[in-house]
């Protein structure tokens, strides 16, 4: 598995959320501009606006490490002022630059190595009627693209 994902849990400092809002799109900023590895990097808010989770996921790690690199001055912003109680969960098997950043940083980290997952199936031949749908459908009677590993 070269993908690499994260999860950040965050939590905003009291009366600071419209600051932290505007924060947290300047980071976004950042990311758009700078990062060549990054797949998705989404900011979900509690309905009470006191805590925030960030579900990231890169190519690898070490796009983790460039994108860490790039938001470094807005990150120490964000932290300075906006939110704390900064915990990560790393998913995938971590680079050395990566280990060494997270240990630098001083970030509460949780690693998780993958046991199993969801992998597209292969494709199926498809008769004169349509496609093979070999008896596996959602709910919609379409064929389910996923399997086990």
């Amino acid at each position: 598995m070269s993908k690499f994902e994260a999860r950040a849990h965050l939590k905003v400092r009291d009366g600071q959320l419209e600051g932290f809002k505007r924060q947290a799109s300047e980071m976004m900023r950042v990311t758009r501009e700078k990062d060549t590895g990054t797949l998705a990097y989404d900011w979900f808010l509690s309905n009470d606006g006191t805590e925030c989770e960030v579900h990231e996921s890169y190519v690898d790690a070490d796009a983790l490490v460039e994108h860490a690199l790039n938001v470094r001055d807005a990150r120490a912003v964000m932290f300075a002022e906006f939110a704390y109680d900064h915990q990560m969960a790393f998913y995938g098997d971590p680079s050395p630059r990566l280990i060494a950043l997270v240990n630098k940083i001083g970030v509460d980290a949780t690693w998780f190595t993958l046991l199993q997952a969801l992998e597209p199936a292969p494709p199926t031949e498809r008769g004169p009627e349509g496609p093979e749908l070999s008896g596996r459908s959602s709910h919609r009677g379409l064929p389910l693209p996923w399997r086990a590993r």
